[in-house]
């Protein structure tokens, strides 16, 4: 079997690794259970590969992307559910539907009327969602209500952000960064006292606190959490590489060097990153 630039191909090549007589054990034995944390695992790699601007980096994961998606469709197809074909119609139908101002009919001319527009047809689709589930029996909805268009399965810092700006669009927000910062600060004393307290599930809610309110002031001056927390991360990895680095050509080793020390070249490093700019 050849490589090929059409869907079929892909699709194919799933339908034989899956084949129960001549496919692949591993692929065989899969489950949307077993394959779900490789499909967020790629959906991260495309995002690392966007950061580092490397363009062959991401037509390569955006190919191991797509390849969860078909593992995804030829597992249900398999259990009789749906097929690939099945997913393209279902996003197309729904893109054609949320864009009347490009496939249709409009007067949503403005941004603002786009999105208010979009709003309202997603609305309508919940309906008709709800409405099918009850056809099928299904009575539990993550999905429904206001906030059911935030997915549960979102990393949570994510989660957290995108359930504020839903808040926030019927005015369940603050009306500036400074009333959070003070609420910032009345999580951290309710966090002291969790600890000085020793009660290990108060703590754990009590950080839980802290760090939505920390994510709604990110929102709020429009630093995105997510991103500012990826930044801090390469900053610690960068800093942290140097002081291994020094340590090495020293001829000591992490494990043999004193908080103090570490420490020092901690600052060292913060002192050349200012340097530069």
């Amino acid at each position: 079997m050849d490589a090929s630039k059409d869907i079929s191909r892909l699709i194919e090549i799933m339908a034989a690794l899956r084949n129960r007589e001549t496919g692949c054990p591993w692929d065989i034995v899969q489950t949307f259970e077993t394959i779900k944390p490789y499909t967020i695992e790629e959906a991260y790699e495309v995002s690392d590969a966007i950061e580092r601007n490397d363009m062959d980096d991401l037509c390569e994961e955006l190919g191991d992307l797509l390849l969860q998606v078909v593992f995804h469709a030829r597992m249900a197809e398999e259990a009789g559910e749906f097929a690939f074909g099945d997913v393209v119609e279902a996003i197309t139908r729904k893109m054609i539907r949320r864009h009347p101002h490009v496939f249709a009919r409009s007067d949503a001319d403005t941004p603002d009327a786009v999105k208010k527009q979009w709003d309202d047809i997603k609305q309508a689709e919940k309906r008709e969602r709800a409405e099918r589930r009850a056809k099928r029996g299904v009575s539990e909805d993550f999905k429904a209500g206001f906030l059911g268009s935030v997915q549960r399965n979102l990393p949570a810092l994510t989660e957290a952000l995108k359930l504020q700006e839903h808040a926030a669009r019927v005015g369940f927000d603050w009306s500036a960064p400074e009333p959070i910062l003070d609420k910032i600060e009345e999580e951290i004393g309710e966090l002291r006292a969790a600890l000085a307290e020793g009660d290990q599930a108060k703590v754990s809610d009590e950080l839980g606190d802290l760090i939505f309110a920390v994510v709604n002031i990110g929102r709020h001056v429009k630093a995105d959490p997510e991103d500012s927390l990826r930044g801090t991360n390469t900053k610690f990895r960068r800093r942290f590489n140097h002081i291994e680095a020094i340590l090495d050509a020293e001829g000591e080793t992490l494990a043999a060097a004193s908080l103090e020390r570490m420490e020092e070249i901690w600052q060292a490093a913060k002192a050349i990153e200012r340097q530069l700019g």
